[in-house]
């Protein structure tokens, strides 16, 4: 039977074209999926190897074909210039920083008056560059999470690097949402999160066995998410969102306490009651500072697929309402509707809409915006 660590192992020969070097061992096969003996699977590439992507691409073949996989899915992106400092480094581990192109290791001076613990986690420093975006709702079940999955994955699309943060700890969705079977890795002392989509992933539902719950006190979840920016390897990243559970719990006050240049997304329905408790979360944002980059409508109507027509099951405006209140912009309405996906397609996710899709489409027009808004 083929699996995850077959497939790395099969690799192990088949070199980088640049480096000389087996792409496995240099850790550059990324986002390893193997569904019904079906393998799919990133390759990470130096910049002068981009355009022996063809050739490359049958040597991998060749060499999973002998380890019994069926027809292979392939993408190939360009490493960053973090990933190629760091790999540059596992080659010539005795080299300077200077030489590789890595930052000096040289310690930094303790950051103050910009929230708790930043002189341990830069990642949280504003100078860092890193666009923090919470997703926020009132309550559960208005797709929050679909949201800030699709959202992610649109702007990874734009040729963001983008990171995403499960921090809705008792309710963690997004690894099933994304169709992550893998588990991140240690690397050093830190841990790799998941690639998926372009999206870098780390989760709760990482680190528990059989979907159990997590029964956790307030300081417990606090020390979690503190733990999820500073012992997670996240690389450059341009944009970091993060999926708040629904309400003003412990989590959200920690995340506008931790990351005070946060900026805030909130999702509801157009039902009247969803956007009157989403006011909340939008409450807080403006009470500790937070910039409120706009309001996203989710199940706005269901859409007829053969007259076309539009029943607005959960009302109307109630997104615009919302975002009237907290004076702010009326960003994105989406319908209600799940992706026509199926589960025999190498890049198979329960929840994310592909780019040529309508819905995908108005993803893509929603990450434009925030980009615009952000600056970025």
């Amino acid at each position: 039977m083929i699996t995850r660590e077959t497939v790395l192992e099969a690799l192990k020969g088949v070199p980088e074209p640049t480096l000389r070097k087996g792409l496995s061992e240099l850790g550059l096969i990324r986002d390893v999926v193997v569904r019904e003996g079906i393998v799919s699977l990133t390759v990470v590439l130096h910049p002068h190897s981009v355009g022996k992507s063809a050739e490359l691409e049958r040597e991998l073949a060749s060499a999973l074909a002998q380890a019994g996989a069926g027809t292979p899915h392939f993408r190939f992106r360009e490493m960053t210039e973090h990933e190629k400092a760091e790999t540059l480094s596992k080659l010539h581990p005795e080299a300077p920083a200077a030489a590789t192109g890595a930052p000096a290791n040289k310690a930094s001076p303790p950051i103050k008056g910009h929230g708790a613990g930043m002189e341990k986690n830069p990642l949280l420093h504003p100078e860092s560059g890193v666009e923090f975006i919470a997703v926020a709702s009132g309550k559960g079940g208005v797709g929050k999470s679909t949201v800030t999955v699709n959202l992610a994955v649109a702007l990874a699309r734009q040729g963001k690097r983008v990171g995403l943060i499960d921090s809705d700890i008792y309710g963690f969705s997004v690894p099933d949402m994304m169709g992550i079977e893998e588990r991140p890795e240690q690397e050093g002392e830190k841990i790799r999160p998941v690639e998926r989509f372009g999206v870098k992933v780390i989760s709760m539902g990482f680190f528990v066995e059989d979907n159990s719950p997590v029964v956790w006190r307030g300081p417990m979840l606090g020390k979690m998410l503190r733990n999820f920016f500073a012992e997670i390897e996240w690389g450059e990243l341009d944009y970091l969102l993060l999926d708040l559970p629904p309400g003003t719990g412990d989590v959200a006050l920690d995340v506008h306490q931790m990351i005070p240049q946060s900026k805030e997304i909130i999702v509801t329905t157009p039902h009247a009651t969803a956007a009157f408790v989403a006011a909340r979360a939008g409450s807080m944002a403006i009470r500790t500072n937070h910039q409120i980059l706009g309001v996203v409508e989710n199940m706005s109507y269901y859409e007829c697929g053969s007259c076309g027509n539009r029943d607005y099951v959960f009302g109307r405006g109630g997104g615009a309402r919302l975002a009237e209140t907290l004076h702010t912009g009326l960003l994105a309405q989406f319908p209600i509707g799940a992706p026509d996906n199926h589960p025999a397609e190498p890049d198979y996710s329960p929840s994310v809409y592909k780019a040529e899709s309508k819905t995908g489409k108005e993803y893509s027009a929603l990450a434009e915006q925030i980009m615009k808004l952000c600056g970025k």
